[in-house]
């Protein structure tokens, strides 16, 4: 039920004093309803610089879970244009699942101290590392959890006019993938590209090409921006690898990499070594990338077996793809299908790296 407005809030409406007077009480509801909103935008839209210097940061980190993304906001004196300089601001581990309220050591849950480590050896900084990872979710209904645009209960058409598609019957939750979109840019987020996926009311967005380290952080973050416009639409994003069983393909967080040798001539013959490592250590980068991968991971809906590693040109249904303009080339990138859509990136980039470039068989 929605809460009564208090009918001493002044009205922003054009009607006259009388006319008001006259309205059914439902209307005059909806105009308070009306008022209050407009209201509540504007003061989220204020403009802080007209009246004072100081501004609001907003601090982001990952909570115990690996995928529930936590934040809280500080006043500044002043802006801040390089982020070391920010002041460093603790928080209550033991309200995120991650550690008592008490200072020690980076913690477990904190993938990144472990990545920035891999990603500052020598001989991986000298390779200058691309990446570009394309994130999967699907967006639910929020008291439902059942994909938005499906019917209650029900399932929609089959898969086939939905990836890439337009149209009110194909594609459900443009606007937030759109609003989402323009955000990332704004906010300076390296995203690439956007489109609709396979299943209805699943979508995906490209982060990089992005060097090292700030892969994880950009994906990261795009994350959060994703939760925050979700949270305003009243919709509920998934990253579950296969959030609906059956017939339908899962996501997935495939990821695109390439070294400076690999991107140099004769990079081809790199590209198949780095995959010949990758293969002997299939079963760890399986273990480390995303939780319920096994329910995606089928042979099926463009998937290659869990159990199983193989690679191939232009192959969608392989561990690892090469594309087809690469083996033409000589050199390029090649692309990891095997990450799930809950990976998290700082674990699967700096895995990779380690794997295809310190780590010797």
């Amino acid at each position: 039920m929605l809460p009564v407005v208090p009918t001493s809030l002044p009205i922003q409406s054009s009607l006259s004093l009388e006319s008001k007077v006259l309205l059914p009480s439902s209307s005059l509801f909806i105009l308070h309803l009306g008022a209050n909103m407009s209201l509540l935008s504007d003061l989220i839209n204020l403009n802080l610089s007209d009246t004072t210097e100081k501004i609001i940061a907003e601090y982001i980190w990952i909570g115990g879970s690996g995928m529930d993304i936590r934040s809280k906001a500080r006043t500044l004196d002043r802006a801040v244009s390089d982020p070391k300089k920010l002041p460093k601001w603790n928080y209550d581990g033991s309200s995120t699942g991650q550690a008592p309220g008490e200072d020690r050591e980076p913690i477990p849950t904190n993938k990144r101290y472990n990545a920035a480590k891999i990603f500052s050896h020598p001989d991986v900084a000298a390779e200058v590392p691309w990446y570009g990872i394309e994130q999967e979710y699907t967006l639910l209904q929020k008291d439902l959890k059942w994909p938005i645009g499906w019917p209650v209960g029900g399932y929609p058409g089959p898969q086939g006019p939905y990836y890439c598609g337009a149209g009110a019957d194909k594609a459900f939750g443009r606007d937030v993938v759109d609003s989402h979109y323009k955000a990332c840019l704004y906010a300076g987020i390296n995203i690439s590209g956007i489109n609709g996926e396979v299943m209805p009311g699943q979508w995906e967005f490209q982060v990089g090409p992005s060097v090292g380290i700030s892969a994880g952080d950009e994906l990261w973050v795009a994350r959060y921006i994703l939760e925050r416009i979700t949270e305003i639409a009243g919709v509920v994003v998934s990253f579950d690898p296969k959030p609906i069983a059956g017939d339908w393909n899962g996501a997935g967080a495939h990821t695109n990499y390439s070294t400076k040798s690999m991107r140099n001539d004769g990079g081809y013959e790199v590209i198949k070594k780095a995959i010949g490592n990758l293969q002997l250590r299939h079963k760890e980068h399986i273990a480390a990338y995303g939780e319920g991968n096994e329910r995606r991971l089928t042979g099926r809906h463009e998937t290659a077996d869990i159990h199983t590693f193989s690679w191939g040109v232009a192959n969608r249904g392989a561990s690892v793809r090469v594309g087809r303009d690469t083996e033409k080339a000589g050199k390029g990138y090649f692309e990891d299908r095997r990450p799930a859509s809950n990976m998290d990136p700082y674990v699967v980039t700096s895995m990779i790296a380690e794997t295809t470039i310190l780590w010797k068989p």
